[in-house]
This record gives C-alpha cells, sequence and structure tokens, in this order.
C-alpha cells in the first residue's frame, strides 16, 4: 500500500516534518512493507516557510530586523523564490506576531489587546525592496487582533499609537488617523499582494477574528466584544478615506490572522488559502494520485480545521484522488459526522483518556507514532 504522509505542525509540540516522521515511524511499525512519502504542509501559519523553502532548494533566505507581537526586537526571514513569471518573495507573519513569540505562560496570562502586527510591515517592505513581482503573506498563528492596522502603518512609516498599540487601541480610531492610506493602496498598486490564510473567515462575527480567535489568544469575552467593536472602528476608518475596501470585511479569509487578512486586501492584495499554495507548492495534488490512502494530522482537530486548515486541503486533494483520508490528531472535537462530511474517513485524538495526556505532551512523537500503529492496524 502507498501512504502518503502530509500533517501540519502540532503547535506547540511537533513541526510539520516532525510530525510527519511520528505518523510515518507509527504506520510502518504496524505495515512494515507499506511505501511512505512524507509530505509535511503548512496552512500560511508557523512553518510556511520551511515549507516552500524545502519545495524549491534553490531558494534563499533575507534577514529581517523587526519586532514582535509586544514590540520586543526579533529578527526573521523572508524568503526569495525565483519563479517563470518573476520573483517571489514569501513572508510567514508569525515570525513577527505570532504567538511563539509571547512569554511562556497560559493563554489567559497574554496581553490580547496590546498584541501588534507593526513588526510584520517590515518584512513587507524588505519583500518589495527584493524586487517581487509577487508577494506571497502566510497568515495563521498569530497573537494579534489589530485587523492588520499595526503592519499597514508600520509600512507607511505612521508611529500613530492608535494604530500601533494593539486591536485594543483601535477603538478611538478615526478616518482623520488614515490620511496616509490611499497613496499606500496605490504604491502597492503594481505588486501582487497574495493573503495566504489558515482560515476563510470574516473580520468580524462570532466565526471572526476576534470573537472566533480572540479567546485562543487571552482575550477574556470582555476583551473579545472590546475587540470586535475595535475592529468595527478600523474597518469604518478605512473605509471612510477608502471607499474602494467597502464590503473586504466580509470577504473570507479577512479574519485571519487577527484581521490582518483585511489589512493585506485594504492594501490591494487578494486572498488564497494558505494550505492550498503550500500544496501547490510541494506537488500535493501528484503525489495523492500515486497514493492508496492519506495520512493527515494537526494539533487540534476542530470547526476551525475545515474552514481553510491543511486538513481540509489535504481532504479535498484526496478526495479528487479517490483516496481516502485518515486524520490522527491532538485533540479531536468533532464527531463522526463532521469528519466525515469534512472528507475524512476516520478521525482519532492520540489520546483519549485524559489521565494519559500529560505522558503524551512529554513525549509527542512516541505518543503520536504509538496511535498512527493503532490506526495502521485497524485500518488494514
Amino acid at each position: 500500500m502507498r501512504v502518503l504522509v502530509a500533517p501540519d505542525g502540532f503547535t506547540g509540540t511537533l513541526s510539520a516534518p516532525q510530525a510527519a516522521r511520528a505518523l510515518a515511524d507509527g504506520w510502518l511499525s504496524a505495515r512494515p512493507g507499506d511505501e511512505v512519502d512524507l509530505c509535511p504542509l503548512s496552512d500560511g501559519g508557523p512553518g510556511f516557510l520551511d515549507v516552500l523553502e524545502a519545495a524549491a532548494p534553490a531558494s534563499r533566505r533575507l534577514r529581517v530586523g523587526t519586532t514582535g507581537p509586544l514590540g520586543d526586537p526579533v529578527t526573521a526571514p523572508v524568503l526569495v523564490l525565483e519563479e517563470d513569471g518573476g520573483r517571489v518573495v514569501a513572508v510567514e507573519s508569525a515570525l513577527a506576531c505570532g504567538t511563539a513569540l509571547l512569554p511562556p505562560g497560559p493563554a489567559g496570562e497574554r496581553d490580547a489587546l496590546a498584541a501588534t502586527t507593526a513588526g510584520v510591515g517590515p518584512l513587507l517592505a524588505a519583500a518589495r525592496a527584493a524586487g517581487a513581482r509577487r508577494v506571497l503573506v502566510g497568515l495563521g498563528g498569530s497573537a494579534t487582533t489589530d485587523g492588520g492596522a499595526g503592519a499597514l502603518a508600520a509600512l507607511a512609516g505612521s508611529a500613530e499609537p492608535l494604530l500601533t498599540g494593539g486591536g485594543g487601541a483601535l477603538r478611538r480610531l478615526r478616518g482623520a488617523h488614515l490620511g496616509w492610506l490611499p497613496a499606500l493602496r496605490a504604491a502597492w498598486g503594481g505588486v501582487d499582494l497574495v493573503a495566504a490564510t489558515d482560515v476563510d473567515v470574516p473580520l468580524l462575527g462570532p466565526h471572526g477574528a476576534a470573537r472566533g480567535f480572540g479567546p485562543q489568544k487571552g482575550a477574556s469575552p470582555a476583551d473579545a466584544a472590546l475587540l470586535e467593536a475595535a475592529l468595527a472602528a478600523w474597518r469604518d476608518a478605512v473605509e471612510e478615506v477608502c471607499p474602494e475596501a467597502r464590503g473586504l470585511d466580509r470577504e473570507p479569509g479577512a479574519g485571519a490572522a487577527g484581521g490582518l487578512g483585511h489589512g493585506l486586501l485594504v492594501l490591494g492584495g487578494r486572498r488564497e488559502g494558505g494550505a492550498l499554495a503550500a500544496a501547490r507548492a510541494v506537488g500535493l495534488a501528484q503525489r495523492a494520485a500515486r497514493a492508496d490512502v492519506v495520512l493527515t494530522g494537526e494539533g487540534c482537530l476542530d470547526w476551525q480545521s475545515l474552514r481553510g486548515k491543511v486538513v481540509a486541503q489535504v481532504a479535498s486533494v484526496a478526495a479528487a484522488a479517490g483516496a481516502p483520508v485518515l486524520a490522527v490528531a491532538g485533540q479531536v472535537r468533532l464527531d463522526a459526522a463532521q469528519a466525515a462530511a469534512g472528507g475524512l474517513a476516520l478521525a482519532r485524538a492520540v489520546v483519549e483518556d485524559p489521565r494519559e495526556l500529560e505522558a503524551s505532551l512529554a513525549a509527542p512523537g512516541p505518543a503520536l507514532s504509538a496511535r498512527t500503529a493503532q490506526v495502521a492496524a485497524r485500518w488494514a
């Protein structure tokens, strides 16, 4: 049997390549005669540049000095790729505004109101300075909920604290603070700017940037309500000075990375699924066509997984190839009917007994392999 192993990373425990290796080891321990093809993926979040770089050995990284989500100095790369149509520069926004850059501790201790995308601005500027015909921006894993205000302000050279001070400050924003925005949008008119989003949600609403994703970034219910109002104020201010931006807040992906998706659309960008961009780079469709079964996984399999993330992309590609998809995840929060509707023939958690959770987190690779071996044995 030919098995394509195509997971995302397991946030906080395993990178996508590590997860792919653990899944493959588990499968082969139960079915040593099978042929396994390792194909780690990303949805635009952490690991996005690694996946693109592995698929393009001639690419090169440029190091950029910038800041993290709470203003601390960081150095982050952009990835320069040469394609037939010209130079493409890829940016991984999480390297400047991601949760991995926050001090360690529970999500509830994070400052969801102050986290800013300002550090993404210098990465976009570096991509443009490198002569990019297309700028591909991976969105996912952010600590921020500022609508991309910080990134656009930094890109324009604006130090307005209402824009660079995090999502909580935006509630006092007015169109008068954005006089530079039309010129910035015009300056980027000649660049194919692509927001490679990890989810397809809008900016506002129950599944939007603040209410849908704020809690996992440390936002209390009161914080989430404040951020929702702040993002609405950002939208209103943007539309006041750029009428052509009306309705962009409702576009799929506008709510990705705390609304950074919206900011890139305002800049004149277009949206593409991050998982789709990664899948194209690694030739996922061609590899799935050669597989008898596809094995995927991520840290938590839930409703978000079916809204543009790696598992959904893998399921779509595998369905077209006629291959069943098996998912092994750190946690599974979908019932059997939801999993089946998402194109999964089977979905299993690494551990189902809460008493085993601590041990699995202490050795995530072996725990993932052990569960995958059970899946492989039963699937046979």
